[in-house]
């Protein structure tokens, strides 16, 4: 385990090698869960602000679906979270001519319209945040699904680019560039003891 600050980071998120397939996995993380992607107190009113400039990248079965139940829901086990289709495809899922699904958000975002890329638990999947109960730490913890992201874990340990090189933007925008700094010094103390352990 890691410590930095007030942050518990599992050595997975520094040992495990991880890069995204979509071209295998058709981002089926956005599908292939028990709920939406879980949303901070302070992303719900950025949805409710860039939701008019959304609008028109989100599927017509997207935009029936945030009609009936909001533009996003309460779980009793994640809290608030982004409504989906039948219990499967995020409403705000998009699939493209591939097969692969797309963020209505990130489009929006990479064609200018908002400024908001997307959910920050999207951006930093496979790695999931639990923050303590009395709110004093919180825990950074590699979670990729055994069978869907099997590909990326291929892909990862092919270009040896571990979980936390992978994850660098969506880490820097969670954490700040000094708590990157500090993982990636541990990291790298990490990787050499650990050749210096090889060596004797």
């Amino acid at each position: 385990m890691i410590s930095i600050d007030n942050i518990l980071i599992s050595d997975e998120v520094v040992e495990a090698q991880f890069v995204c397939d979509l071209d295998k996995c058709k981002g089926g993380c956005c599908e292939d869960g028990d709920a939406g992607a879980p949303l901070t107190d302070e992303e719900l009113e950025i949805i409710r602000q860039s939701f008019k400039e959304v609008l028109p990248y989100i599927t017509e079965e997207g935009k029936i679906e945030i009609a009936r139940v909001g533009f996003f829901r309460y779980d009793q086990e994640f809290g608030w979270v982004t409504p989906t289709i039948n219990g499967g495809i995020c409403a705000y899922g998009v699939r493209d001519e591939k097969g692969i699904i797309k963020c209505a958000f990130e489009q929006a975002y990479s064609d200018g319209v908002t400024t908001w890329r997307k959910p920050i638990s999207c951006h930093l999947y496979p790695i999931k945040i639990t923050r303590a109960r009395n709110k004093d730490y919180e825990m950074v913890n590699y979670v990729p699904r055994e069978s869907m992201c099997s590909p990326a874990c291929i892909l990862g340990k092919k270009l040896k680019v571990p979980v936390y090189k992978f994850l660098r933007e969506a880490l820097i925008r969670k954490y700040g560039e000094d708590f990157y700094k500090a993982l990636d010094d541990l990291a790298n103390e990490y990787y050499q003891d650990k050749t210096k352990g090889k060596k004797s």
